[in-house]
């Protein structure tokens, strides 16, 4: 089975653990962050486990709270998709169960980007929520020379906005995609760690 959210790193980062005296992939991603501008409000991302297949998204083990109108913030259509609908969720989940909430709350998916438009248009949204990254639907998949990526409805790659560095430089720190809220460039990250998301449906 394909591996939905599987960070390709080291079990001492996935536990955010690294050699004594030296910073652990995850302060690197904060300090990375932060030179972008990226804020985060939280003292340290929390992680979770990881689901290992995609079966496992359709499987009920945890319990779904659809958000409520104070957790959202909607807005409709961009250049080129005016019957396009997204939505930003401010309580932060972790990939797996971001994509659950767009899956059964919206009848979508994790934000797929396809358009330095709309890519601008979700980092002015998500700037509100005054945190340094959210999910958007971009998975890293496969193994070794084959990784590649996709999104979550299975739409085309036909656009990146990479951070500098990212996705391939430095230390692989995970295989999830995140959207800068402040300069808008995405970073790959843990699966695990608790971020808001925007859901398109």
């Amino acid at each position: 089975e394909e591996s939905l959210a599987r960070d390709w790193d080291t079990a001492e980062w996935a536990s955010g653990e690294a050699a004594a005296g030296a910073p652990t992939p995850l302060q690197e991603e904060d300090k990375a962050e932060e030179a972008e501008g990226g804020s985060g409000s939280d003292d340290g991302p929390e992680v979770e486990g990881e689901v290992e297949s995609s079966s496992e998204l359709d499987v009920g083990h945890e319990d779904i709270q659809c958000p409520t109108e104070e957790d959202t913030i909607k807005f409709v259509g961009s250049p080129g998709c005016k019957t396009c609908r997204y939505v930003v969720l401010s309580t932060p989940r972790t990939f797996n169960s971001a994509q659950l909430v767009c899956q059964r709350c919206y009848r979508g998916n994790l934000a797929s980007v396809h358009n330095f438009a709309y890519n601008y248009q979700l980092q002015c949204t998500s700037r509100t929520l005054n945190v340094g990254q959210i999910w958007i639907g971009g998975l890293l998949v496969g193994k070794g020379h084959c990784r590649h990526f996709r999104w979550m409805d299975r739409s085309p790659w036909n656009f990146a906005y990479w951070s500098p560095g990212q996705p391939w430089g430095g230390h692989n720190l995970g295989g999830c995609v995140t959207l800068c809220t402040r300069g808008g460039h995405w970073r790959l990250s843990h699966c695990g760690v608790k971020r808001p998301f925007a859901c398109s449906y």
